[in-house]
């Protein structure tokens, strides 16, 4: 049958920890300990990415890259990547069961998805000892894939590769890229999703490419919640989202729409 046979979801900003504040704060606070003061916005771009990686790439930030030489003398190295990663892991580990909470409608749309007989798959930027805290955390609360698989599983290779969308097809038994559905909060997300030959969605509200509070989105006037809506919708279809969702309770009708579609004989990010 040429019908949707898994989802797979990203975690934090997606299915946990609306607007994603768990990790970002943290980076932050370590390059502030290094001497570099780096905005929200440079601390959320690339999230999404396994943690190393993201410190890795704020580094090379033509302008916080200029800050570390002006500080240290040099450009940065390696070695500042890994000491910076030492101080970020134990910071996030203190705080990370408090961003568990599942993110509003997730756990009735999985609800629903399971119900049509789809496999619940996930992937993460998280390492499987940040994991180790947060799945435990979000089952207590009533969220619980079928799968999920971290960057550690891949020889370190996390998103935007492929690999982790592919570790779940195995592991699930999905029969074809192009019967999988991946949905997340990030522009790394949409990538993995492409780079893999998946659906690839991006979900707007709570997102880290938002990155609101539900509180901050809340207090919005109407006009401003659409103007921010309609900017991350922009960024999602510019890194080449198939479709992109305000909120998960739009999600099983997407569904049918992609089952529409696959039964039309068309494919995941045909440009």
């Amino acid at each position: 049958m040429n019908k949707v046979e898994g989802v797979i979801f990203d975690w934090a900003g997606t299915a946990v920890d609306f607007g994603c504040f768990a990790p970002v704060n943290v980076f932050i606070d370590i390059f502030k300990n290094a001497g570099i003061d780096v905005t929200m916005e440079e601390a959320r771009a690339p999230m999404g990415m396994l943690k190393i990686d993201h410190i890795r790439e704020m580094l090379s930030m033509p302008r916080i890259s200029a800050l570390w030489e002006e500080k240290y003398g040099r450009a940065f190295n390696e070695q500042d990547v890994e000491k910076l990663y030492a101080k970020f892991e134990p910071a996030l580990m203190a705080s990370l069961s408090e961003y568990t909470d599942p993110i509003p409608e997730v756990i009735e749309t999985v609800q629903v998805l399971r119900n049509q007989g789809l496999k619940i798959g996930s992937t993460t930027g998280y390492t499987k000892t940040m994991m180790d805290v947060v799945v435990p955390n979000a089952l207590k609360k009533g969220y619980s894939p079928d799968f999920y698989v971290t960057p550690d599983e891949t020889n370190s290779y996390g998103r935007p590769y492929p690999y982790m969308i592919y570790r779940n097809m195995e592991q699930l038994k999905l029969s074809a890229s192009w019967k999988v559905v991946k949905v997340g909060d990030t522009t790394s997300d949409i990538k993995e999703g492409i780079n893999a030959g998946v659906w690839s969605v991006g979900v707007i509200i709570g997102s880290s490419e938002m990155g609101l509070s539900l509180d901050e989105f809340n207090a919005l006037s109407e006009s401003e919640q659409e103007a921010a809506i309609s900017k991350t919708d922009h960024s999602f279809k510019q890194s080449g989202a198939d479709f992109t969702i305000q909120s998960m309770s739009e999600f099983p009708q997407l569904i049918e729409k992609i089952n529409h579609l696959l039964s039309e004989g068309k494919r995941p990010n045909v440009r």
